[in-house]
């Protein structure tokens, strides 16, 4: 078998710039270790969970230009796993000929969530009816009508800057931010679909999952690989997916989540432009998990094969309310006695209430065992710490 050029590369395949130091990060530098890649990581934590593993970390802000330009400039091309960046810096860079994937234009349209909502709907995309509210209001939110839902334009992430409001009543709950007022969907089932784009336009969609979140935190508790949901609404998700994401150009993996509302439509509620929560199951579930596979897109390799090995269930590792300090793991043993048990740990040097601090993926042929096991699993393993502040 001959090679062209094209086909040879002198290793390391890539440098690899990753803006951004969390887990999202650690699993992808894990991922790029696999296929011949090197990273260079920023991240203001000294030591964070993506530089403890890639072996190189710069120590700096998101929106410190100089920072920016240091690993973008280091690296053949750049990536982020986190959305709170300064993009103006980003394009520049862009501008001047260095490769960044996603776009940053593309980050900026997605990280400000009013022009997110409006760039997909300019699109066609179906999402919930919105308004701006720069300067919220009481008038306005009445004129706009309960239960409504309202989202900080910026900054939200992990449950953090979305308020749902029932009522007028309710009212002193709501964010003082700019932000957007969206109507508040009764919905039958949450989805997520990841969806993959590469530099060539080759786009390959991941199975249709469903979510279920923690009242009261909008934090990802517990998720279903593939999702409960007849044949036909999974394809019709898939197609809306992989719409959205071409409506954008985008190059790299997204995120897109849905609404499947109580009359069967399907509603975008928002995309992440990069690896994501609900495509963690991905890494034990799936030939080509989300890491390699957004990997695969920034450096222009081909796309992977995204089938379903097994049915998964995954569940987030949440620090519990009333420690802080060094993580105190419990059940871990238990937990790791049951079949098709993988566990993550996210290198995190210090809990929190509710923050992540790992994810477990259970396999098995059976969608319903792997939940219940998964939900074992929940009550065994709890993550503590050292101090109690």
């Amino acid at each position: 078998m001959t090679h062209s050029d094209t086909d040879v590369f002198t290793y390391p395949v890539a440098r690899i710039g990753i803006i951004g130091g969390g887990q999202l990060g650690r699993m992808m530098v894990k991922a790029a270790k696999r296929i011949g890649c090197t990273c260079v990581v920023l991240d203001p934590t000294p030591n964070s969970p993506a530089g403890q593993v890639s072996g190189h970390q710069i120590v700096g802000n998101y929106h410190d230009p100089a920072a920016l330009r240091e690993l973008v400039e280091s690296c053949d091309v750049a990536t982020f796993d986190i959305e709170d960046i300064d993009t103006d810096t980003l394009a520049d860079l862009s501008r001047r000929g260095r490769r960044i994937f996603p776009c940053p234009e593309l980050l900026a349209d997605i990280q400000d969530k009013l022009r997110q909502k409006q760039v997909l709907t300019e699109a066609g995309i179906p999402n919930a009816p919105f308004v701006a509210a720069d300067d919220p209001q009481a008038a306005q939110f009445e004129a706009f009508g309960y239960p409504l839902v309202q989202k900080a334009r910026r900054g939200g992430y992990d449950g953090r800057g979305v308020q749902i409001l029932r009522s007028a009543t309710e009212f002193d709950r709501h964010l003082p931010v700019p932000s957007l007022l969206e109507r508040f969907v009764p919905a039958d089932k949450e989805l997520a679909v990841m969806v993959a784009r590469g530099q060539d336009g080759d786009v390959r969609s991941y199975p249709v999952v469903e979510m279920g979140f923690r009242p009261g935190e909008n934090i990802l508790d517990l998720l279903l690989a593939p999702a409960r949901i007849p044949a036909d609404v999974a394809e019709a998700a898939q197609r809306l997916a992989i719409d959205t994401v071409e409506s954008l150009a985008g190059v790299g993996i997204f995120g897109v989540e849905l609404f499947l509302t109580r009359d069967g439509q399907l509603l975008v509620n928002e995309v992440a432009p990069r690896t994501h929560n609900s495509g963690h199951y991905t890494i034990e579930a799936c030939m080509t998990d989300q890491f390699e596979q957004h990997l695969r897109a920034i450096t222009g390799l081909p796309l992977g094969a995204t089938d379903l090995l097994m049915p998964a269930a995954m569940i987030n590792l949440l620090g519990e309310p009333g420690y802080a300090g060094r993580p105190v793991i419990h059940g871990l043993r238990a937990a790791l006695s049951i079949p098709g048990v993988s566990v993550h740990f996210y290198g995190k040097a210090s809990t929190g209430a509710h923050r992540k601090m790992g994810h477990v993926t259970v396999l098995d042929p059976d969608i319903e065992q792997a939940r219940a096991k998964a939900e074992r699993v929940r009550d065994l393993i709890r993550i503590t710490g050292e101090e109690k502040p």
